[in-house]
């Protein structure tokens, strides 16, 4: 049989669950078939292609974290999120982690980007007479053993608890404009990191 004739053969008659369907049926059951599956796959094609701004952030986040993250209790989603604002954005590690990259690793040498995550965020990287603190979480899982509206304060007026100093090369005056949000994002994501040590 020649393909016009069998294209005549299927147009003619098609059994589909036992009930005949003819002619004109069978073709507008196809095309609705054809049309609702093209439909899905575009929504769910535009869905993966363009997620929306802050998911993208939270996407990121999980791409660029530079250390294996305890998940476990906490909001993923501000996790990942904070992992983008420290990681990507705040440049945190550039003062928290002394060096700032594993050997071999240095960007400003010319070196691939390679994070020093037996260091990451422990502090230690001198300013003259400051120092800067371990922000790592401690043992209770807070980071710099901070609660988080210890933390909210530290970062909106330079003080840390109990100090009456203000915080003289932390960025606080820059980070103290960020949403109460994304400080809870950045103290989840500081939870989940590894404990290093002093």
């Amino acid at each position: 049989m020649h393909s016009l004739g069998a294209a005549s053969l299927l147009v003619g008659s098609f059994t589909m669950g036992g009930l005949a369907m003819k002619g004109k049926s069978v073709l507008l059951a196809l095309g609705a078939a054809a049309l609702v599956i093209a439909l899905t796959g575009a929504v769910q094609e535009a869905k993966g292609a363009n997620p929306d701004p802050e998911t993208a952030r939270i996407i990121r986040g999980y791409q660029i974290a530079p250390v294996p993250l305890n998940l476990r209790g906490k909001d993923r989603n501000l996790v990942g999120l904070g992992s983008y604002i420290v990681n990507a954005q705040g440049g945190c590690n550039d003062c928290h982690t002394e060096p700032s990259f594993a050997p071999g690793g240095d960007p400003y040498q010319g070196e691939p980007i390679h994070i020093n995550t037996e260091r990451y965020l422990a502090g230690g990287r001198s300013f003259g007479p400051v120092t800067s603190d371990n922000i790592t979480p401690d043992e209770d899982g807070k980071p710099a053993g901070l609660t988080f509206a210890e933390f909210r304060t530290l970062i909106r007026t330079g003080h840390e608890p109990g100090e009456d100093e203000i915080l003289q090369v932390m960025p606080w005056p820059i980070f103290r404009n960020m949403s109460d949000r994304d400080l809870k994002a950045v103290y989840s994501y500081l939870t989940a990191i590894p404990h290093i040590d002093d």
